[in-house]
């Protein structure tokens, strides 16, 4: 039964997109069946993985419209236990026909229910936004991941997204949960970087993950090649992070 993490953040610059393809990447590294669906129009998950947007067939428009079925949109990535569900900017016009059919708030919830169990994780990129793709991605995921960056205006618009994850607990996901908030864009040498991160600890006793992603050139430059920073420059800082991410994350899930 495939376990559904939602890397969420309303706010754009997280790193939410780099955590999907690189948490992504290390658990099917780890021997995991991982199925990333990039549920963001912007589709940077799957120029991420260095899939050409211009060239897919069967993008995740196609199954939250129950157009095709998840397995039949789902590709093969060159890396070994890695498939992707590829997204381009058509999701954004398929949202607002989503919004007028019934039931718009379960389509990613059912077209999973499919495939749990073709999978161990399936990470969902949600959209940096509070949207009708974002609630659908909460309401199909087991767990959320919440990338807060450590710097200033970090904790702005968080509460409105954590009030979201009550009311959908409430309604339609009862047992959804906080994974974890991953402090990104961490520069230890800095005061501001330092206080912030202590903030977020205030903010979310126990949920703050031991591991912290740096601020790390070589993972900025991974994605416009196409590459998880596993492979683009596994000995780097920002490798290593995302790597003992994958392994915290399935030791609190265990």
């Amino acid at each position: 039964m495939a376990v559904t993490i939602a890397v969420t953040n309303q706010k754009g610059g997280v790193g939410k997109t780099t955590t999907a393809v690189n948490l992504a990447y290390f658990l099917a590294k780890a021997g995991k069946k991982t199925l990333l669906i990039d549920f963001d129009p912007q589709g940077n998950a799957t120029s991420g993985l260095g899939i050409d947007k211009q060239l897919v067939s069967t993008t995740v428009a196609e199954v939250i419209m129950r157009q095709v079925k998840l397995h039949e949109a789902a590709q093969s990535t060159e890396y070994k236990n890695l498939s992707l569900i590829a997204s381009t900017p058509h999701l954004a016009n398929t949202e607002v026909e989503l919004a007028q059919v019934e039931g718009r708030f379960l389509r990613l919830k059912q077209a999973i229910a499919g495939a749990e169990n073709d999978y161990d994780y399936i990470i969902i990129d949600s959209p940096p936004s509070l949207s009708l793709l974002t609630v659908n991605g909460l309401i199909a995921a087991n767990y959320i991941l919440l990338p807060v960056q450590t710097e200033f205006y970090a904790l702005e618009g968080l509460g409105q997204l954590l009030e979201t994850m009550k009311l959908v607990r409430k309604g339609l996901n009862p047992t959804l949960e906080l994974l974890g908030v991953l402090p990104t864009m961490m520069d230890s040498r800095t005061t501001l970087s330092t206080q912030v991160h202590d903030e977020i600890k205030k903010h979310f006793p126990d949920k703050v993950f031991k591991t912290t992603i740096p601020r790390n050139i070589r993972l900025a430059e991974a994605p416009s090649h196409g590459l998880p920073i596993g492979v683009y420059d596994r000995f780097s800082k920002g490798a290593r992070a995302y790597k003992m991410l994958a392994k915290e994350i399935t030791e609190r899930i265990a």
